[in-house]
């Protein structure tokens, strides 16, 4: 794969925002190299070009189409679905990874409580749930990590922080960052306010899951309209009409 650096940096360009966008998202993804950028255009535009390509060289022997026009709609079509696969392909990561994040946050924020209302630092407590989570929630054992990374380098925490709500873009990790901010910067409680929040956090995981519940019974009526319930009238009114229907033919 690595030819298609060469062809994506004739595409990439440092200044722009979509740039910047595209960083960002193989941050969210997980992927740190900044390598991978130009190796991800360069895909986009390989696969642009290589499924018309296919499809014209296979146009009359395997698919059997020979007007033009057709032709020329069809490979229009299959080269922007081959430039906009890796896009779809890189939300999916990133969608599976917020989950399986998402899935972790509530272990983490007892485990942090714990830490700090033990007496540990709140950067010693962060290290401390990346390590505990480790084999349970890798990616979010991985933030974690960078935000420690992130500090020894020498950037504030406030802006460390900043940077884990944005990696991560869930928002229960954006109001867990703008807590931990508000409260160093007014110099309060930081058991109190973890306290706090995971109190809340909890009432609103309760209050998410009845909602679910809720809609649930709702979501089932098309299932059984369409699967359960003609399944259930043809095992009970099979017997009744096959009968009625040799009893006819009898008559």
């Amino acid at each position: 794969m690595g030819w298609l650096k060469p062809l994506g940096k004739y595409f990439v360009n440092e200044q722009t925002e979509d740039y910047s966008r595209i960083k960002l998202l193989f941050l969210q993804a997980g992927f740190n190299n900044e390598d991978l950028i130009p190796v991800y255009w360069g895909l986009k535009c390989f696969l642009a070009l290589l499924l018309p390509v296919i499809f014209f060289l296979l146009r009359v022997t395997v698919f059997k189409i020979v007007q033009p026009n057709l032709i020329m709609l069809i490979c229009v079509i299959l080269a922007m679905a081959g430039f906009y696969l890796p896009d779809l392909l890189l939300k999916l990561k990133i969608s599976r990874r917020k989950d399986k994040i998402a899935r972790g946050i509530p272990d983490a924020l007892d485990i942090l409580v714990v830490c700090v209302e033990a007496g540990m630092g709140l950067d010693a407590a962060m290290n401390r749930v990346a390590d505990e989570i480790r084999l349970t929630n890798k990616p979010l054992s991985d933030e974690l990590r960078l935000y420690n990374l992130e500090l020894r380098a020498g950037k504030s925490r406030p802006d460390a922080l900043r940077n884990l709500g944005l990696r991560i873009d869930i928002e229960d990790i954006k109001n867990f960052a703008t807590l931990l901010i508000q409260t160093d910067k007014f110099g309060t409680s930081i058991a109190q306010a973890l306290r706090t929040y995971s109190d809340t956090f909890r009432t609103k995981r309760y209050m998410r899951a009845e909602e679910i519940a809720a809609k649930l019974p709702v979501k089932l009526v098309v299932p059984l309209i369409l699967f359960i319930f003609p399944s259930l009238l043809v095992t009970l009114m099979g017997p009744a009409a096959i009968r009625i229907f040799h009893a006819l033919i009898k008559k």
